[in-house]
């Protein structure tokens, strides 16, 4: 497989980010299915059984099982928790929890990776404030995906997003990242920073754009488990993600289910820009 390189980040050719629209469509069904299965009473662990059935009955792999040891398919990360919540039969959704799964499958060698935060039947505004602003951070960075820009326009304008929104805590210690072949390359996609810096963004380059923000401070504590995130003060919080690919014609979301424009999907919440 060749895959060209440029300063460490991987470039792809049309035809591989295509085989990676096929790989992000696993994960955006999965999703779907997901979105769907959450109701009061089910388990995380349910959930992580589903996720698994539908991957592999697309013919993929999930990409997070026995990921540096990693217990689970997806992670599913509940109330305070921030990101990489392990599944647990224990872990049951409670009437107005939220809930963000991620999601990463593999299929013929490529990656797709995404996330969402879902409310658990009718929730409390302020808590679906917190996810439509991470939601719509989200897209503020994918609509900067765009040849000729730089990485650090998709930093800047997350962060801009957030803020515009409220006080929110935006999280810093985890990123977003550069995605194709591995599903964790170079770049690192911070959710924060100054716009023109960075290196250039190029057609061919994927990434995965995942905002993380907080009710609270944006301050974060690992569990002993060595994987579950939580926030410091306990303040709920909420992830979106998608894998985008960088066109000539712009940012590509490769984990979406319909083809829209970057302005429409952070009102509508759903996805596909091309």
């Amino acid at each position: 497989m060749r895959v060209r390189r440029e300063s460490a980040i991987q470039i792809k050719t049309p035809e591989q980010l295509e085989r990676m629209r096929a790989a992000g469509l696993v994960v955006a069904h999965t999703l779907r299915v997901l979105r769907e299965a959450v109701r009061p009473g089910i388990s995380t662990a349910d959930l992580d059984a589903i996720a698994a059935q539908e991957i592999r009955s697309a013919g993929a792999v999930p990409s997070f099982l026995g990921y540096f040891g990693y217990p689970g398919t997806i992670c599913a990360s509940v109330n305070e928790v921030i990101v990489h919540g392990i599944p647990r039969q224990d872990i049951l959704l409670m009437p107005g929890d939220v809930i963000s799964i991620d999601c990463g499958a593999i299929l013929d060698g490529w990656h797709g990776d995404a996330a969402i935060s879902v409310g658990v039947g009718e929730i409390d505004p302020v808590d679906q404030a917190l996810l439509d602003a991470c939601e719509k951070a989200m897209w503020a960075g994918i609509g900067q995906a765009v040849p000729g820009r730089r990485l650090g326009d998709i930093s800047h304008a997350v962060e801009r997003s957030v803020l515009a929104s409220g006080e929110y805590g935006l999280i810093r210690e985890y990123t977003g990242h550069g995605i194709g072949t591995e599903m964790h390359m170079e770049p690192t996609v911070r959710n924060y920073g100054q716009a023109g810096q960075g290196p250039v963004l190029r057609a061919g380059m994927a990434l995965a754009i995942e905002p993380m923000i907080t009710r609270g401070e944006r301050f974060t504590k690992e569990l002993t488990d060595g994987w579950t995130v939580i926030s410091a003060d306990g303040s709920r919080a909420a992830h979106f993600e998608h894998t985008v690919g960088i066109t000539p014609d712009g940012p590509w979301v490769l984990t979406a289910l319909t083809e829209t424009s970057p302005e429409s999907s952070a009102t509508a919440g759903v996805s596909d820009v091309r």
